[in-house]
């Protein structure tokens, strides 16, 4: 890392390059490779992989970037689909987040495709400055967003601990900047009886399916207790195998929502006692297992969001911004230690939402290229403006020296 004398002089070389020269090399470095990054893009949405699975995927962004110049950390996640990467030795470290899981049956309706193809653009295109501003350039790929939270893992593996700033674009309808996100938990939760002859001998059974309804019961009447913003959805996957038979296992998966960690584990405890209830009155017992990792709630950051919507506006794109929060990312877990920008990038769906067939089936089109083109630029800028701005660069450095 450059410090004392040697960081003051690389600041003042810094703040001599021009918005127009850097412009011009980031405009240049997303033309020279925006084959690759379409090609990558139209290549992920024909093949969808689920989370954890996402190896095909994987092998393409690794060829793109070994094809850049970048070299793969000695140190590799122990995930087998994540993987970093890295270009440049600057102390200022711009990571970037590669997500590429796909949704069970409707493949890409989540645009991951458009996520991975604008982070490597990004990436590609600050490799043109990145000796120049003092720049590392760090590539994670961050599988199953979708499921268990692949960056949460990277976490607390210690990937982000040299990190800067992070930064991603997630595909959408529309342009925005600033928005947040719902912290989230999901669990699976198992209710054991015992099995009897539902005429012959009922009482000598422990049904299962009582404590499920129970604890649905419960959870519903709680919910005018809950927190303003939650949100708790729950499916039963499992409820019994005979309708002659007392169901002696039940299965369900519950989701909950809320505008902040500190809200969702008020939450969590109010389930539970739910379910407890249920397994209480019911003589079952009770096995709650969580699904994947925690999602905390995403804070973006003003200078980073701003910088990006000056430079997507400069290529003629309205960018709405808006604090509300939509849906749940585990990039809101980076977000709580790391600054982050996760703007949407915006593309015509005529109308359909994520997570639907319809939305996936313009993962491909035009106007989706358009918008990987774009935010290949306004990503790489937005880190420009950090890296060139004296007190922004401070801040994001003496973060790190903290």
């Amino acid at each position: 890392m450059i410090t004392g004398v040697a960081s003051e002089r690389r600041a003042a070389a810094v703040g001599h390059l021009s918005q127009h020269d850097v412009d011009a090399a980031l405009k240049a470095a997303v033309e020279r490779w925006t084959p690759e990054i379409l090609d990558l893009s139209h290549a992920i949405h024909a093949d969808p992989e689920l989370g954890g699975q996402e190896f095909r995927a994987v092998k393409r962004v690794r060829r793109v970037l070994r094809k850049a110049g970048f070299s793969f950390d000695e140190q590799q996640p122990g995930q087998p689909t994540a993987f970093s990467a890295r270009f440049g030795t600057g102390e200022l470290v711009v990571a970037l987040c590669v997500e590429y899981d796909a949704l069970p049956a409707i493949g890409h309706a989540c645009g991951h495709n458009v996520n991975a193809a604008s982070a490597v653009g990004a990436a590609l295109a600050l490799c043109a400055v990145a000796d120049q501003l003092g720049l590392t350039v760090k590539v994670l790929g961050t599988p199953a967003e979708e499921t268990t939270g692949g960056k949460v893992d990277l976490i607390e593996a210690g990937f982000f601990d040299d990190v800067s700033l992070a930064m991603m674009a997630h595909a959408g309808a529309s342009d925005v900047v600033g928005g947040s996100s719902l912290a989230m938990c999901m669990w699976g939760v198992v209710f054991e009886g015992r099995p009897a002859h539902a005429a012959a001998a009922p009482a000598e059974g422990v049904n299962a399916l009582d404590a499920m309804v129970i604890a649905q019961t419960a959870i519903a009447l709680a919910r005018q207790q809950f927190p303003a913003g939650s949100i708790v959805s729950l499916i039963v996957n499992e409820g019994g195998s005979a309708v002659n038979v007392i169901p002696a296992r039940t299965r369900a998966s519950i989701e909950m929502r809320a505008p902040s960690m500190e809200t969702l584990r008020v939450i969590q405890d109010k389930v539970r006692c739910c379910l407890e209830a249920g397994a209480l009155a019911s003589g079952c017992s009770l096995e709650v297992t969580p699904t994947g990792n925690d999602y905390a709630e995403l804070r973006q950051d003003p200078f980073l969001s701003d910088a990006y919507r000056a430079a997507m506006t400069g290529r003629g794109r309205s960018v709405t911004y808006s604090a509300e929060p939509v849906a749940s990312t585990d990039m809101g877990n980076v977000s709580q230690i790391v600054p982050v920008i996760h703007p949407m990038v915006g593309y015509d769906v005529k109308g359909a939402a994520h997570h639907t067939a319809e939305f996936a089936a313009f993962g491909a089109s035009a106007g989706a290229d358009l918008a990987i083109v774009d935010a290949s630029f306004g990503l790489a800028s937005a880190a420009c403006a950090a890296a060139r701005d004296p007190a922004e660069r401070a801040r994001l450095l003496r973060r790190m020296a903290g």
